[in-house]
């Protein structure tokens, strides 16, 4: 097996872009260089990440967004309103082509395969909705405690709850194969790496945690590493599996040599000019080098993230 070794990267912030009225906690990509993000003010607002354009509004709900998700194949975008539903945005057409109310709490995650969509939300189930009829499918619900962070690959569907349990189903007959006490308290993210070997969580707990999951019976412990001073909100890979980032309500961001587990980088406030307040999202553009981040501060930043200099 080949080891790259990640040497310690150049970074720059390139922009700061303003324009939401509240907290930001939902960044998703639309292609290389735009992206959309959404927050307690419950606007849905697009960007441009070189930053040649002011952000533009493309969607307006009443209460708060926490997920965002986008289907680029069917230009469908999918917004979890925060207690009052699932709304789907044709970007092309510019109209709302679905809703359905299938909780009146929050929505958490948001994530899609060709078939379904599964959605995490805070009365602690998961629910499954059909992308032909837009119809609820199936309700999991496995825990009495909200259900908050998704993640999917071709047999299962990991979810990670406020119990501190990562529970894992099986796609084709929903039946529950495993469930393990993974932290302590919320788990916050989960994220697949991109060979699908491996699964990290990240927790209220400030600890992260690398999982195999090449065996599809059981999860496996690799690494508990304590990464952060408070929450790790979010975790993310760079499309070149290389390395990963995440964040917290310490205010950091932390990148990460994703074959080692080594801290390559920190970004914060006294080195970089970071957020001021927790950084809630991250977002590897497709486009080589740009990170986005997003916080509580009201802000959006986009970096580069160099390993060529």
């Amino acid at each position: 097996m080949i080891i790259f070794m990640i040497t310690r990267p150049s970074i720059v912030k390139k922009h700061s872009l303003t324009g939401h009225k509240d907290a930001i906690y939902a960044l998703c990509a639309l292609n290389n260089y735009e992206f959309v993000s959404g927050g307690a003010d419950g606007h849905i607002i697009k960007w441009d990440a070189n930053g040649y354009a002011a952000g533009n509004v493309v969607a307006k709900v009443s209460t708060s967004v926490y997920a965002l998700s986008y289907d680029s194949l069917r230009d469908h975008l999918f917004i979890g309103q925060n207690f009052d539903g699932l709304h789907v945005i044709d970007l092309v057409a510019k109209r709302e082509i679905a809703s359905l109310q299938m909780t009146k709490s929050y929505i958490f995650d948001i994530q899609f395969d060709d078939d379904f969509l599964y959605i995490a939300s805070g009365d602690g189930a998961i629910y499954i909705v059909s992308r032909e009829s837009w119809k609820l499918i199936k309700t999991l619900n496995l825990s009495k405690k909200s259900a908050r962070t998704l993640q999917l690959n071709d047999h299962q569907i990991y979810a990670g709850y406020s119990d501190g349990y990562i529970r894992v189903v099986d796609k084709k007959n929903y039946k529950l194969t495993q469930e393990i006490r993974a932290h302590e308290n919320s788990i916050f993210s989960l994220c697949i790496d991109p060979k699908k070997k491996m699964i990290l969580s990240g927790s209220r707990d400030a600890h992260l945690k690398i999982w195999s999951i090449e065996d599809r019976k059981v999860l496996n412990l690799l690494e508990d590493i304590v990464a952060h001073m408070y929450a790790i909100n979010h975790i993310n890979y760079h499309s070149n599996g290389h390395y990963f980032v995440t964040c917290s309500m310490d205010k950091s961001i932390k990148i990460w040599d994703a074959h080692t587990f080594k801290l390559i980088r920190v970004i914060d406030k006294g080195r970089f000019a970071g957020h001021g307040t927790s950084v809630n999202k991250l977002l590897s553009m497709p486009n080589k080098n740009s990170l986005i981040s997003c916080s509580d501060d009201r802000t959006i930043s986009v970096w580069d993230i160099n390993f060529s200099k």
